[in-house]
Protein backbone atom coordinates (compact mmCIF):
# COMPACT_ATOMS: atom_id res chain seq x y z
CA UNK A 1 0.00 0.00 0.00
CA UNK A 2 1.08 3.27 -0.74
CA UNK A 3 -0.53 5.59 2.46
CA UNK A 4 -0.06 8.76 1.38
CA UNK A 5 -2.20 10.62 4.66
CA UNK A 6 -3.62 9.99 8.25
CA UNK A 7 -5.93 11.22 10.63
CA UNK A 8 -5.03 8.82 14.21
CA UNK A 9 -8.45 9.63 15.10
CA UNK A 10 -12.47 9.81 14.54
CA UNK A 11 -15.83 9.89 15.97
CA UNK A 12 -17.25 10.26 12.34
CA UNK A 13 -15.80 8.02 9.72
CA UNK A 14 -16.98 5.02 10.97
CA UNK A 15 -20.26 4.58 11.92
CA UNK A 16 -20.61 3.63 16.02
CA UNK A 17 -17.01 3.14 16.51
CA UNK A 18 -13.53 5.15 17.23
CA UNK A 19 -11.43 4.72 14.56
CA UNK A 20 -8.29 6.34 12.44
CA UNK A 21 -8.41 7.43 9.26
CA UNK A 22 -5.68 6.02 6.45
CA UNK A 23 -5.87 7.86 2.95
CA UNK A 24 -4.45 5.66 0.02
CA UNK A 25 -2.59 7.48 -2.79
CA UNK A 26 -4.00 7.50 -6.44
CA UNK A 27 -7.04 6.83 -7.90
CA UNK A 28 -8.43 5.73 -10.99
CA UNK A 29 -11.21 8.52 -11.33
CA UNK A 30 -10.76 12.08 -11.86
CA UNK A 31 -14.13 13.46 -10.24
CA UNK A 32 -13.72 17.56 -10.82
CA UNK A 33 -15.25 18.01 -7.10
CA UNK A 34 -12.88 16.04 -5.80
CA UNK A 35 -11.62 17.08 -2.39
CA UNK A 36 -8.49 15.32 -1.92
CA UNK A 37 -6.31 16.24 -5.18
CA UNK A 38 -3.13 15.61 -3.02
CA UNK A 39 -4.50 11.87 -3.44
CA UNK A 40 -5.36 11.65 -6.61
CA UNK A 41 -2.99 13.84 -9.02
CA UNK A 42 0.62 12.17 -9.05
CA UNK A 43 2.52 15.71 -9.22
CA UNK A 44 0.12 16.47 -6.05
CA UNK A 45 1.43 13.53 -4.14
CA UNK A 46 2.66 13.84 -0.55
CA UNK A 47 5.52 11.94 0.23
CA UNK A 48 4.59 8.18 1.43
CA UNK A 49 4.20 7.22 5.14
CA UNK A 50 6.83 4.32 6.15
CA UNK A 51 5.11 1.15 6.58
CA UNK A 52 7.02 0.84 9.42
CA UNK A 53 5.08 3.67 11.09
CA UNK A 54 2.09 2.72 9.98
CA UNK A 55 2.51 -0.58 11.51
CA UNK A 56 3.84 0.69 15.02
CA UNK A 57 0.93 3.45 15.05
CA UNK A 58 -1.61 -0.09 14.95
CA UNK A 59 0.18 -1.67 17.30
CA UNK A 60 0.11 1.29 19.88
CA UNK A 61 -3.33 1.78 19.18
CA UNK A 62 -4.76 -1.10 19.95
CA UNK A 63 -7.59 -1.33 22.82
CA UNK A 64 -7.50 2.50 22.33
CA UNK A 65 -9.31 2.65 19.11
CA UNK A 66 -12.20 0.37 17.93
CA UNK A 67 -11.64 0.09 14.31
CA UNK A 68 -9.19 1.56 10.81
CA UNK A 69 -10.59 3.26 7.88
CA UNK A 70 -8.98 2.65 4.51
CA UNK A 71 -9.94 5.55 2.52
CA UNK A 72 -8.24 7.25 -0.53
CA UNK A 73 -7.73 7.68 -3.28
CA UNK A 74 -9.53 4.75 -3.98
CA UNK A 75 -7.48 1.51 -2.26
CA UNK A 76 -8.31 -1.15 -4.46
CA UNK A 77 -6.27 -0.11 -7.11
CA UNK A 78 -3.32 -1.27 -4.96
CA UNK A 79 -2.86 -5.17 -5.20
CA UNK A 80 -1.66 -5.36 -1.85
CA UNK A 81 -5.25 -4.19 -0.37
CA UNK A 82 -5.75 -7.49 1.38
CA UNK A 83 -2.64 -7.93 2.86
CA UNK A 84 -2.77 -5.01 4.51
CA UNK A 85 -6.32 -5.22 5.29
CA UNK A 86 -5.37 -8.40 6.87
CA UNK A 87 -2.34 -6.85 9.24
CA UNK A 88 -5.44 -4.32 10.71
CA UNK A 89 -7.53 -7.40 11.55
CA UNK A 90 -4.94 -9.51 12.80
CA UNK A 91 -4.50 -6.99 15.81
CA UNK A 92 -8.10 -6.65 16.49
CA UNK A 93 -9.27 -3.72 14.84
CA UNK A 94 -12.40 -3.73 13.18
CA UNK A 95 -12.18 -2.37 9.05
CA UNK A 96 -14.66 0.09 7.32
CA UNK A 97 -13.53 0.55 3.51
CA UNK A 98 -13.98 3.48 1.58
CA UNK A 99 -14.32 2.63 -2.33
CA UNK A 100 -15.14 3.60 -5.49
CA UNK A 101 -16.40 -0.10 -6.72
CA UNK A 102 -14.60 -0.10 -9.63
CA UNK A 103 -12.39 -3.54 -8.62
CA UNK A 104 -15.56 -5.96 -7.57
CA UNK A 105 -13.68 -9.19 -7.58
CA UNK A 106 -11.37 -7.53 -4.63
CA UNK A 107 -14.38 -6.75 -2.51
CA UNK A 108 -15.18 -10.17 -3.13
CA UNK A 109 -11.78 -11.16 -2.17
CA UNK A 110 -11.95 -9.25 0.99
CA UNK A 111 -15.60 -10.56 2.02
CA UNK A 112 -14.37 -14.17 1.30
CA UNK A 113 -11.34 -13.87 3.71
CA UNK A 114 -13.63 -12.05 6.71
CA UNK A 115 -11.10 -8.19 6.20
CA UNK A 116 -13.87 -5.81 6.00
CA UNK A 117 -16.58 -4.82 8.65
CA UNK A 118 -18.29 -1.67 6.87
CA UNK A 119 -18.43 -0.76 3.29
CA UNK A 120 -18.83 2.48 1.98
CA UNK A 121 -19.29 2.84 -1.90
CA UNK A 122 -19.56 5.86 -3.67
CA UNK A 123 -22.23 5.98 -6.61
CA UNK A 124 -21.27 8.83 -9.04
CA UNK A 125 -23.97 8.92 -11.11
CA UNK A 126 -26.11 7.16 -13.52
CA UNK A 127 -24.26 4.00 -15.23
CA UNK A 128 -25.26 5.60 -18.54
CA UNK A 129 -23.11 9.32 -17.14
CA UNK A 130 -20.10 7.42 -15.16
CA UNK A 131 -17.38 8.56 -17.89
CA UNK A 132 -19.18 11.88 -18.04
CA UNK A 133 -18.64 12.57 -14.09
CA UNK A 134 -15.98 10.74 -13.57
CA UNK A 135 -13.76 11.75 -16.24
CA UNK A 136 -12.24 8.34 -17.13
CA UNK A 137 -13.80 5.88 -19.25
CA UNK A 138 -15.82 3.14 -16.57
CA UNK A 139 -16.73 -0.49 -17.07
CA UNK A 140 -19.55 0.18 -15.77
CA UNK A 141 -20.78 -3.79 -15.06
CA UNK A 142 -17.81 -3.21 -12.51
CA UNK A 143 -20.43 -0.74 -10.34
CA UNK A 144 -23.27 -2.96 -11.02
CA UNK A 145 -21.73 -5.94 -9.97
CA UNK A 146 -19.99 -4.19 -6.99
CA UNK A 147 -23.07 -3.12 -5.75
CA UNK A 148 -24.60 -6.39 -5.91
CA UNK A 149 -21.52 -8.05 -4.22
CA UNK A 150 -21.81 -5.29 -1.49
CA UNK A 151 -25.89 -6.00 -0.94
CA UNK A 152 -25.57 -9.70 -0.79
CA UNK A 153 -22.49 -9.94 1.59
CA UNK A 154 -24.60 -9.79 4.60
CA UNK A 155 -21.63 -7.40 5.74
CA UNK A 156 -23.05 -3.63 7.14
CA UNK A 157 -23.12 -0.98 4.14
CA UNK A 158 -23.72 2.77 3.16
CA UNK A 159 -23.95 3.75 -0.43
CA UNK A 160 -23.17 7.86 -1.19
CA UNK A 161 -22.98 10.04 -3.58
CA UNK A 162 -21.72 13.75 -3.67
CA UNK A 163 -24.06 16.06 -5.09
CA UNK A 164 -23.51 19.39 -7.21
CA UNK A 165 -25.84 21.30 -8.85
CA UNK A 166 -25.34 21.36 -12.64
CA UNK A 167 -23.82 18.03 -13.08
CA UNK A 168 -26.74 15.51 -10.91
CA UNK A 169 -30.52 16.14 -11.30
CA UNK A 170 -33.69 14.74 -10.10
CA UNK A 171 -33.87 12.46 -13.18
CA UNK A 172 -30.58 10.96 -12.36
CA UNK A 173 -31.67 10.25 -8.90
CA UNK A 174 -34.65 8.24 -10.06
CA UNK A 175 -32.01 6.06 -11.99
CA UNK A 176 -29.28 6.03 -8.97
CA UNK A 177 -32.57 5.19 -7.08
CA UNK A 178 -32.83 1.81 -9.41
CA UNK A 179 -29.23 1.00 -9.65
CA UNK A 180 -29.27 0.63 -5.48
CA UNK A 181 -32.99 -0.31 -5.41
CA UNK A 182 -33.61 -2.00 -1.48
CA UNK A 183 -30.10 -0.84 -0.28
CA UNK A 184 -30.25 -0.37 3.40
CA UNK A 185 -28.52 3.45 3.55
CA UNK A 186 -27.75 5.97 0.69
CA UNK A 187 -26.17 9.03 2.36
CA UNK A 188 -26.09 12.69 -0.65
CA UNK A 189 -23.10 14.52 0.21
CA UNK A 190 -23.88 18.04 -0.59
CA UNK A 191 -21.03 19.89 -2.90
CA UNK A 192 -18.97 22.03 -1.02
CA UNK A 193 -16.33 24.15 -3.10
CA UNK A 194 -14.01 24.92 -0.68
CA UNK A 195 -10.75 22.91 -2.47
CA UNK A 196 -11.38 20.76 -5.63
CA UNK A 197 -9.53 18.27 -8.40
CA UNK A 198 -10.39 20.80 -11.13
CA UNK A 199 -10.67 24.75 -10.15
CA UNK A 200 -13.07 25.29 -12.37
CA UNK A 201 -15.30 23.82 -10.15
CA UNK A 202 -14.38 25.87 -7.38
CA UNK A 203 -16.90 28.42 -9.49
CA UNK A 204 -20.24 25.86 -9.07
CA UNK A 205 -22.78 26.38 -6.86
CA UNK A 206 -24.23 23.98 -4.31
CA UNK A 207 -28.12 23.10 -4.02
CA UNK A 208 -29.99 24.53 -1.47
CA UNK A 209 -31.22 22.94 1.43
CA UNK A 210 -34.52 22.13 0.09
CA UNK A 211 -33.16 20.97 -3.19
CA UNK A 212 -31.81 18.39 -1.16
CA UNK A 213 -34.44 17.61 0.72
CA UNK A 214 -36.51 16.62 -2.79
CA UNK A 215 -33.56 14.49 -4.04
CA UNK A 216 -33.89 12.81 -0.46
CA UNK A 217 -37.71 12.14 -0.82
CA UNK A 218 -36.86 10.49 -4.71
CA UNK A 219 -34.15 8.45 -3.11
CA UNK A 220 -36.70 7.20 0.04
CA UNK A 221 -38.68 5.77 -2.61
CA UNK A 222 -35.64 3.12 -3.41
CA UNK A 223 -33.55 2.97 -0.43
CA UNK A 224 -34.73 1.92 3.76
CA UNK A 225 -33.06 5.29 4.35
CA UNK A 226 -31.70 8.41 2.72
CA UNK A 227 -29.77 11.54 4.28
CA UNK A 228 -28.30 14.31 3.80
CA UNK A 229 -24.75 15.22 4.81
Amino acid sequence: MIIGGMQKFSLVDFPGKTSAVFFSSGCNMRCGYCHNPELVLPNLFEPAINMDEIYNFLDNRIGKLDGIVLSGGEPSIHKDMSEFLGEIKHRGFAVKLDSNGTNPQLLMDVIENNLVDYFAMDIKAPLDRYSEVTGRPIDTSAIERSVDIIMGSGIDYEFRTTVMKGQLDINDFVEIGSLIKGADKHFLQKFSPCKTLDPGFMDNESYSDAEMQGFQETMNNFVHSCLVR
